[in-house]
């Protein structure tokens, strides 16, 4: 795979810094049932990262003394990591919104059988990965067969009450391009996908969230060896928009890795571009525990444009209407 931090040096995105931390965004490991061509994480079945049970006991804590409104939980496939339903759990006790970025098939791999009724139960909001409406582009994108099987867990969600209007089980669907593009409208984009997936396969959901594809790991890989990296660098720099910088979600969230270092962001956790702290090579969320991060500055690099080119995009889609 072809390194993309060494082509990301340049230095000319702005210098910005953090506001009050309300996210928590925690990666429970890099294994997955699925090996996307978009993924950041380069996430896939054979990876065996995976968070433990003393560090999760952190990640409580830390929630615990931080006031966290909201868990983000991610992966790989989070739902892998065994100790997934104790820490959803715990959170859901303090009164923490809990957050799964769920790839949807994993609602159907054995053992997980009781998965679905699981995150109903504790009322977890669901953010699902689904790059198209089309079967033949997300089988392209993602594997032969898993826009089948993303349909019929989908179904399985909304018959718990997932992405029906007031029942409180809320449902948001992720979509990234198909390649080196800047994705399109969100608010148009989102009244299609609820179209086609509503008059094909009954499918309700609540939100769409646009996404633009970051070029790094396995997707930057792929630029470098179609020699179109700095073509999709370029696209994203000349559709920076300074407006987006005051909604980034670095400025909010705190990204925390398999053994519980901590980042700006997800991007800049694949990165290995940790969080500035104290003049420290790198921090772990332990460290944090009673500290303020306000105003404290953020790791920057050019893949930075991608979340502020056009829409702009973030963990929560775009950014401008």
């Amino acid at each position: 795979m072809h390194a993309t931090l060494p082509l990301l040096e340049s230095g000319s995105f702005p210098a910005i810094s953090r506001s009050t931390t309300e996210t928590l965004q925690v990666n429970l490991g890099y294994k997955c049932n699925q090996t996307c061509l978009h993924c950041h994480v380069n996430a896939g079945p054979t990876r065996t990262e995976m968070m433990t049970q003393e560090t999760v006991h952190e990640v409580i804590a830390f929630l615990q003394s931080a006031g966290i409104k909201t868990l983000d939980v991610t992966g790989g496939a989070p739902e892998l990591n065994p100790h997934f339903r104790a820490l959803v759990t715990t959170a859901r006790n303090l009164g923490v919104e809990v957050m799964d970025r769920c790839n949807l098939t994993i609602l159907l791999e054995p053992g997980q059988e009781d998965l679905a009724g699981f995150l109903a139960a504790h009322r977890v909001k669901i953010v699902a990965s689904l790059p198209c409406y089309l079967e033949d582009n997300v089988d392209r994108q993602r594997g032969k067969g898993v826009f089948e099987a993303s349909i019929r867990a989908l179904q399985q969600l909304n018959a718990l009450g997932y992405g029906t209007p007031g029942s409180g089980l809320e449902l948001d669907l992720v979509y990234n391009p198909q390649g080196a593009v800047l994705p399109p409208a969100q608010p148009a984009l989102e009244r299609d996908y609820k179209r086609r997936l509503g008059d094909a396969y009954g499918v309700t959901f609540n939100r769409l969230y646009v996404l633009t594809n970051m070029p790094i790991q396995r997707f930057g890989s792929t630029l470098v060896s179609k020699g179109r990296f700095d073509e999709y660098m370029n696209l994203l720099k000349n559709a920076y928009q300074e407006a987006n910088l005051d909604s980034v979600m670095c400025r909010s969230l705190v990204s925390v890795d398999w053994q519980g270092y901590v980042y700006d962001c997800d991007f800049n956790q694949m990165l290995g571009l940790p969080l500035a702290w104290k003049g420290r090579p790198r921090t772990h969320l332990r460290d944090l525990i009673g500290a303020d991060l306000n105003r404290n500055p953020i790791t920057v690099r050019d893949h930075c444009f991608g979340c502020t080119a056009g829409q702009g995009s973030s963990c929560g889609g775009a950014l401008a209407a």
